[in-house]
């Protein structure tokens, strides 16, 4: 059973009109925050209006869980003291109103100077699934194995609909717009660990990037830790479906280095069909088909779903958390997803409606 967890970013919103509010330093400065979280629990994100946090490794989605009320609770308890709230939404559902100031940290600065027009879009929050594995052969094989997956795990966490008082038209309106940056979309094929180190060391000799963090794939290894990173999720509305995405993310990697390990046949599909993949499964969500990348095909949502549980099942058993991972996802085929989620609260309440909803799921179970 590999150990995973779990990174959150969530926007600051003003609690009557929903809108962002760049509280970032008075939130996290709160006198009452420390007791309930660690210092690198909480930090700043590249705009003002963000906030992240990150749980300690946890073994099982029961620690995962535990980690992110507590936080949540505990930022929506320093946010409130500042007069905002946190949201966890994958994109901003309505505008600032006036430019929103950027972290004071040299690469964030760095980053607004080189592209601000970008850095301006980038009220964005993601969900980034660690999972841990020691071996460096290993990551680099699960991250091949993972990839022709990420498009459906995209449908399955798309939580960003609504930008800036609109409807996107899209499911994950994050996703189309982080794949702008110069190092994004789903991560190339690597052949072993050697070609990944020369091809991360020859991006930044070329001055693409200046550290790791610049690597914006869906899937990537961390520079921090021994882990392979999945990027490809919306943050999630509740923690109950953060849950059900960590337990996913978990088994994917879990079922590749298992596949590795037995020597199985390795999907392998070509760059420009995985990015086609994932801008299609950014726009539909599960309201619509998806392709495969791993045979091509263009499948029904519910199809698309059960071949990647079909993929990720000997993960799921060997975490014992099959039960937990086809009870969310089943709540999302019921309820919705996230997307779904937003669409409904702004058809029936417009404006209010969405807020509403919002507001309510950050510390909703």
């Amino acid at each position: 059973m590999l150990t995973l967890g779990v990174e959150e970013e969530y926007l600051l919103v003003d609690p009557s009109t929903c809108e962002p509010v760049p509280r970032a330093e008075a939130v996290l400065a709160a006198a009452d925050l420390r007791p309930a979280l660690r210092p690198s629990e909480a930090q700043h994100e590249l705009l003002q209006v963000q906030v992240e946090v990150a749980t300690p490794v946890c073994e099982d989605l029961d620690a995962v869980s535990r980690h992110l009320a507590r936080m949540r609770a505990a930022l929506q308890g320093a946010a409130a003291q500042h007069g905002c709230r946190i949201l966890p939404v994958g994109a901003a559902p309505f505008g600032a109103g006036e430019p929103v100031p950027v972290t004071r940290k040299e690469r964030y600065r760095a980053a607004h100077r080189q592209a601000p027009l970008l850095v301006g879009d980038l009220m964005l929050n993601g969900m980034h699934v660690h999972v841990g594995v020691p071996d460096e052969e290993e990551r680099v094989a699960a991250l091949n194995r993972i990839r022709p997956w990420l498009p459906v795990l995209v449908a399955v966490a798309a939580n960003s609909p609504i930008w800036q008082g609109e409807d996107s038209r899209f499911a994950s309106w994050r996703t189309v717009t982080f794949d702008r940056w110069a190092v994004g979309g789903p991560p190339p094929a690597f052949r072993d660990a050697a070609d990944h180190r020369a091809r991360v060391d020859a991006l930044l000799r070329a001055g693409a990037i200046t550290d790791g963090g610049q690597l914006y794939w869906q899937a990537r290894l961390s520079d921090s830790y021994p882990t392979v990173e999945v990027r490809a999720a919306d943050v999630q509305l509740t923690v109950a479906d953060a849950r059900c995405v960590a337990g996913l993310v978990r088994a994917l990697v879990t079922a590749a280095v298992l596949a590795e390990r037995q020597g199985l046949p390795r999907e392998d599909p070509p760059g420009e069909l995985l990015r086609a993949a994932t801008w299609h499964a950014a726009r539909t969500g599960l309201a619509g088909p998806l392709i495969l990348p791993s045979d091509g095909t263009s499948r029904t949502a519910a199809d698309a779903v059960a071949a990647l549980l079909e993929f990720a099942e000997p993960g799921l058993a060997a975490a014992g958390d099959g039960p937990d991972v086809r009870d969310g996802l089943k709540r999302f085929e019921a309820d919705g997803n996230g997307a779904r989620r937003q669409r409904a609260w702004y058809a029936d309440g417009g404006r209010d409606g969405l807020a509403r909803g919002l507001l309510a799921s950050a510390l909703a179970g």
